[in-house]
């Protein structure tokens, strides 16, 4: 039964011990142990903080990476207009340019026209001339006694003179 019921000796000198142990630890490993837990937890207090401060960095920068998309789709939605201004202009230009030079081209054909037809009645003229003046040298050349043949020389030489 002294298993049990320890004796007073007993309880005396495991207190003894105890408070020993407990004196030892309390002068030497507590404050080790508790400089250690304050340092580990300003540690991982110091990793929180450092991650908020990256996490509202990221923030920030996705915030500016945000403005930047924005920057550049109105940047790229100005030089597509600016871009469609100048190709609009251009065809315009050219339409232009085009309808001028087909004007131009339209007036030098009709001035061609006109100078080939000037010179084709020049011709008949100088044909007919030519043609009257052989009329009248065969008709003087002729007897011009009878006014009947006369006529009838001059009607057979305008038969013989085909104008077409």
């Amino acid at each position: 039964m002294e298993l049990i019921k320890p004796s007073f000796g007993l309880i005396f000198w495991m207190l003894i011990g105890f408070g020993i142990l407990f004196f030892i630890l309390a002068k030497f490993a507590w404050p080790v142990i508790t400089k250690g837990i304050a340092s580990r937890n300003k540690k991982i207090q110091d990793q929180l903080d450092e991650a908020e401060r990256v996490h509202a960095e990221l923030e920030n920068i996705n915030a500016k990476h945000t403005e930047l998309i924005l920057q550049a789709k109105s940047e790229r939605d100005a030089i597509l207009n600016e871009a469609r201004t100048i190709s609009e202009k251009m065809k315009e230009e050219a339409v232009l340019k085009a309808e001028l030079q087909s004007q131009a081209i339209i007036e030098d054909a009709k001035k061609a026209i006109n100078y080939e037809k000037m010179k084709a009645i020049t011709e008949v003229k100088n044909e007919i001339a030519n043609l009257s003046i052989d009329i009248a040298e065969k008709v003087i050349s002729e007897e011009l006694s009878d006014k009947a043949k006369q006529e009838q020389l001059v009607e057979k030489w305008v038969k013989d003179c085909n104008l077409n």
